[in-house]
Formats: structure tokens, C-alpha cells, sequence
């Protein structure tokens, strides 16, 4: 049976770099929860959003209690927020039904690309609309011609990750390598990493079954504790 460090290290080498989400205003628990989930369910290890007004607290609460092992990023406007994506190179997609939308599965989600998301009740703002670079669609071939927001989201996640699955990019490390050691140590040591971000001081370093094993950072505790 593996051990949880191979497990993590299993995990994080599949964990995947130039895909991720962005809710824009998304506020309902469970929705928030689940679409957290699917991202790591699928191998996206952050998201990010804006929060309606007044709700920044509880929602981040609740996207970060719903999965630790996905981070959280929020800003405080959607302009700033999607700024900071396409300055990576990522190209924005609104789930969005408007005469320029096309089929989710027409895009190459083998490239970089974010997929915008909106709130429960109106969608993807007008604003988001406009700063997207395209909209996407899950055809309904129903009565009714919308579809949770969590629900769409896993969809066309899905398909994203059928794509990078057949395109063989499950099968390298696509983090960078500081990324997996934090992370590594972050999921191994959870009560060691709230004690060292509470006091400031530096993660211990661990060996390869990721047990610690830093004799200097051993006292550099033992002075933070007296």
C-alpha cells in the first residue's frame, strides 16, 4: 500500500499548470465547494475569484474549507483579476451564452486558458463578457437552457481534461519544482505549516519519505516556543 508521501507526490505530479477557474461572483456554499472540487478532482490546483460585496470573509472561507488542496486566489474587482491571467498568457473563457459563444468542445484546452464562470443568478456579468476573450457553450438540447453553475463548470473541465490526457500532459511534472516541495510539505505537515506561517519562520527541511529532518529548524522552534 503506498504511503501518504507517495500518494501526495503521485498527486502533485500530475497537478496541472496553464488551466484554472475564475468565479466571477459565484457566492452560494455549495457551489463554491463543488467547483473547487472538480478543479481538484481534474488536477487545477488554484482558482480564482471575486466575491459579491460585503461577502469576501465568508465566501473565502468557505472556497478554502471546501478543499485544502486547492488554493484560492481573490482580488478585489474582476478587471484587476482577470489582468493578472491573461498576463500569464492565459486566454479567458466565458461560459456565456451570447451570438459569438461556441461549442466547449471546439476549444484547445491543451493551451493556457482560465474558464470564467458567473453567479448563480445572472451568470457572467457584462463586464466579464466584454474583458473574456471567448464564449463558450454547453449545448441543451432540452426545455430548460441552463445548467448550474457547478455543474457546467464540471463539464467543460472534463472535456479539458480529456484533452491534456490524450495530449500526454498527466504524464510529466508540469509544476515548477519549488511549487511541489511546498506543496509536498504543506499536505504532509499541515500543523508544522500553520505554526511556521503563524510565527514567520522558514518550512523544515524533509527527507524523501517526507518525514523532518532539519535539526536547525528543530531549535529555531524551540526559540520561537520559550
Amino acid at each position: 500500500m503506498a504511503s501518504r508521501n507517495d500518494k501526495i507526490i503521485e498527486l502533485l505530479s500530475k497537478r496541472q499548470k496553464g488551466i484554472t477557474v475564475f468565479m466571477d461572483e459565484v457566492h452560494k456554499p455549495h457551489n463554491l465547494a463543488a467547483i473547487v472540487r472538480t478543479c481538484d478532482a481534474v488536477g487545477i490546483g488554484e482558482v480564482h475569484a471575486v466575491y459579491p460585496k460585503g461577502m469576501m470573509k465568508s465566501c473565502h472561507g468557505t472556497a478554502m474549507g471546501s478543499n485544502r488542496w486547492v488554493e484560492t486566489h481573490t482580488y478585489e474587482n474582476l478587471e484587476s483579476g482577470i489582468g493578472e491571467l491573461k498576463s500569464r498568457g492565459m486566454k479567458v473563457l466565458a461560459a456565456h451564452f451570447s451570438e459569438r459563444a461556441v461549442d466547449f468542445r471546439s476549444i484547445d484546452y491543451t493551451q493556457p486558458v482560465a474558464l470564467l464562470v458567473g453567479s448563480e443568478k445572472f451568470g457572467v456579468s457584462n463586464e466579464a463578457a466584454e474583458l473574456a476573450d471567448e464564449h463558450v457553450l454547453v449545448p441543451m438540447l432540452g426545455m430548460v437552457q441552463s445548467l448550474n453553475v457547478s455543474v457546467a463548470t464540471a463539464i467543460i473541465l472534463y472535456e479539458a481534461q480529456r484533452q491534456r490526457e490524450a495530449a500526454g500532459l498527466y504524464d510529466s511534472q508540469q509544476i515548477d519544482q519549488e511549487t511541489f516541495e511546498r506543496l509536498r510539505f504543506e499536505w504532509l505537515h499541515p500543523q508544522v505549516t500553520s505554526f511556521c506561517q503563524k510565527h514567520h519562520i522558514r518550512y523544515p527541511v524533509i527527507n524523501d519519505d517526507g518525514d523532518i529532518e532539519d535539526e536547525e529548524w528543530h531549535q529555531i522552534r524551540q526559540q520561537v516556543q520559550s
